[in-house]
């Protein structure tokens, strides 16, 4: 699928990568919604969470998350994972993503 993601993937377009295994790719969010916004995007293409099976590497894309978390440093203060599933859920590229929010108190509900 060619998505914005994708094309960051095979650096096609440029994003401000700041984690990337052989399974992920994370990046800072070009719209940030907390200090701390990074998406950690699979690099095999899922269009999202409802689509995912047992074949694709979610385990990873958690880690992967975990990781980036501890490297904003916000694993201790706290963070939020985010995906978002569909329009109405606020997915707006369909590739499956996990936003990792963090560096300030969040709210709940949100928004």
């Amino acid at each position: 699928m060619d998505t914005i993601f994708a094309k960051i993937i095979s650096r096609e377009v440029p994003a401000d990568i700041m984690y990337e295994t052989d399974q992920v790719v994370a990046f800072r969010d070009i719209n940030p919604q907390a200090p701390v916004h990074v998406l950690v995007v699979p690099k095999k293409w899922v269009k999202g969470i409802e689509s995912a099976t047992s074949e694709d590497d979610l385990q990873s894309l958690l880690l992967a998350a975990a990781e980036v978390a501890r490297i904003e440093g916000v694993e201790r203060s706290g963070y939020r994972l985010v995906i978002n599933s569909g329009q109405h859920g606020g997915q707006t590229v369909d590739h499956l993503h996990v936003h990792v929010l963090g560096g300030r108190p969040m709210a709940w509900p949100p928004g």
